[in-house]
């Protein structure tokens, strides 16, 4: 099939070159003529495991090509994809108008009885609005628009695309259908077939129900502190529960982090204020996250009291292990945090070479963590990439007498196991001290 590809950050340029992998003719268009060019180079604009290679190969191969022209990549596409990273602001809420225009742009150029395929993040009725908008805009002429929710986790994003669990497909006709059964037929034979609608409000819900599932673990995790529960424990006892399951989004650890979730959440959040329907749970676990996002600062007012002239080092400063992005990252955060309160902070990543702007003048970056950790008072495991896991503790424990660890998720408890000259502090562990 010709399938076109809009917008290539993250999501579209995992997008592309995927669907290039499994057969497909691709193009990719961003409005960024900058990314097109990177892209055309092999060069991603994201960091992302494996996918510098494969949109190289693809790139040989003749299957990918990116273009800044608009009308030249949608022209020819039987199913347009939408695969724009939708903006969100520091708040959560979604700029859709901003994704809504550019689909717009394509509008003239649609091949007549193309599929447009929404997989950007965006509320419930985005599909109907950009039908209503073409059908004003282009009298006579005939599109379809379909949804497929994206399923990607950043680290994991060719894995996710390419060895899904299913695909939720959200379709007007029989004959959008069988033009998308041609598209994933490649990638999985487990298609979950829904109206347009319902496959927008699945994304929702899944991110919702998983974004509580975070919220109440994290509680719980809390009150277990409290009473001298270890909460690792607890989820081991809810995953061996026959009505929950061991996959269950029920680790303790830090607060979830970034727009994908709360994106989700206010989005139904104002679905409800404007259908004046309640939604009382969904109200809770955005506060219950919030909430919980300031446990590392609690942990480490604990250990330290002021926090002004002491020596903090953090280990990670990415949104996630395995991508080089910042934007929404609670490490960076964190660190702002820690130079508001005059704190001395050292900052170590194995990717991240330049620190924002505003942190440059009151954070010092090393490019080797046992350094970024000399003198400090208080460790901090911000991002888990894995290379922490293989610090010579010798060094670790001769640069940092005190041997203080806040690791929120236990992500170095194999590492650190039973050694004394180090007290890990996490999240649910009611040896962490005095509780928050």
């Amino acid at each position: 099939m010709n399938v076109a590809v809009l917008g290539l950050w993250h999501l579209g340029s995992v997008t592309a070159a995927c669907t290039a992998s499994v057969g497909h003719t691709v193009q990719g268009w961003d409005p960024d003529p900058q990314v097109v060019a990177h892209l055309n180079q092999g060069r991603p604009p994201v960091k992302e495991p494996g996918l510098a290679e494969l949109v190289a190969a693809q790139l040989r191969a003749g299957r990918l090509a990116f273009t800044p022209d608009l009308a030249a990549a949608v022209a020819c596409a039987d199913v347009v994809w939408v695969a724009f990273d939708t903006p969100v602001d520091q708040e959560d809420r979604a700029d859709v108008d901003e994704v809504v225009r550019q689909v717009a742009r394509a509008f003239p150029y649609l091949k007549p009885a193309a599929v447009v395929l929404l997989s950007s993040q965006l509320p419930v009725g985005t599909a109907r609005r950009l039908e209503e908008m073409f059908r004003l805009a282009q009298p006579g002429r005939t599109v379809s628009f379909a949804c497929t929710p994206e399923n990607l986790r950043l680290g994991q994003a060719i894995e996710g695309f390419t060895q899904p669990d299913r695909v939720v497909v959200g379709v007007r006709t029989a004959e959008d259908r069988a033009r998308l059964e041609a598209l994933f037929a490649p990638i999985s034979d487990r298609l979950e077939w829904m109206s347009v609608e319902s496959a927008e409000m699945t994304k929702h819900a899944i991110n919702a129900f998983l974004a509580t599932s975070v919220a109440f673990i994290n509680e719980i995790a809390v009150l277990s502190e409290r009473a001298g529960a270890d909460a690792r424990e607890v989820e081991r006892g809810l995953k061996t529960e026959r009505r929950i399951g061991p996959h269950a989004y029920l680790t303790p650890g830090s607060a979830f982090a970034g727009g994908t979730l709360a994106r989700d959440l206010t989005f139904l959040r104002a679905l409800g204020a404007a259908t004046a329907c309640p939604t009382a749970i969904i109200d809770g676990v955005q506060a219950s996250n919030l909430d919980h996002r300031a446990w590392p600062r609690r942990r480490l007012a604990v250990e330290l009291g002021h926090l002004s002239g002491r020596r903090v080092a953090v280990w990670g400063l990415t949104y996630k292990a395995g991508t080089d992005t910042l934007r929404r990252s609670e490490a960076v955060e964190l660190c702002r945090w820690l130079v508001g309160e005059q704190a001395i902070v050292t900052a170590h990543d194995p990717v991240a070479s330049e620190l924002p702007g505003a942190l440059q003048l009151g954070v010092t970056r090393t490019d080797d963590p046992v350094v970024a950790a000399r003198g400090a008072d208080v460790l901090v495991v911000a991002t888990e990439w894995p290379i922490y896991r293989h610090v010579d503790l010798d060094a670790l424990a001769e640069a940092m007498p005190r041997g203080v660890v806040i690791d929120a998720n236990r992500f170095l408890g194999p590492t650190f196991g039973t050694d004394r000259r180090f007290r890990l502090i996490s999240v649910g562990h009611s040896g962490n001290g005095r509780p928050r």
